[in-house]
């Protein structure tokens, strides 16, 4: 597997995120991307076909939250433990996808993740424009994630 260079740029923001306690180095691991992107397809594929809004905004964050684990492990990196992981995926997303159109849906996974936990802990409703933006912001992510990432 062969992972397309970070920028100097895009490397500089994730030195700071280890530095800053956010993320781990750990060797890069081939098999866990590609799992996690397998994940991310198949969620994608579900999509459309819950009838749901709720599930169809989960699987939506399940393969953006997939692609960003893909992507830490393809690049040799962990979250740090505790509170705060999913947020710090969010992070990473936006530091290795830095121009458009990526960089919009990385941005947008804040969103989602702040949408799923008020749904999932507050019992507050998605939209189905809510999900659907999801949809696409996860699809964009996993575009994104799969051009990162080639055979060798």
């Amino acid at each position: 597997m062969a992972v397309v260079s970070l920028t100097a740029a895009q490397q500089g923001s994730v030195d700071a995120m280890v530095a800053a306690g956010q993320l781990r180095r750990v060797a890069p691991d081939e098999g866990k991307a590609r799992a996690f992107l397998r994940g991310a397809e198949a969620a994608l594929v579900d999509v459309p076909h819950v009838t749901r809004i709720e599930n169809m905004y989960d699987l939506a964050y399940k393969a953006a939250h997939d692609a960003g684990e893909a992507m830490l492990s393809a690049y040799g990196f962990k979250t740090t433990f505790g509170p705060g992981a999913h947020e710090r995926i969010g992070t990473f997303l936006a530091a290795i996808f830095d121009t458009p159109p990526p960089s919009n849906a990385a941005a947008h996974y804040e969103v989602m993740r702040v949408d799923r936990n008020a749904n999932h802990y507050r019992a507050r409703p998605v939209t189905e424009a809510a999900a659907n933006q999801a949809a696409s912001a996860a699809q964009v992510l996993y575009d994104a994630a799969r051009a990162r990432v080639t055979a060798d």
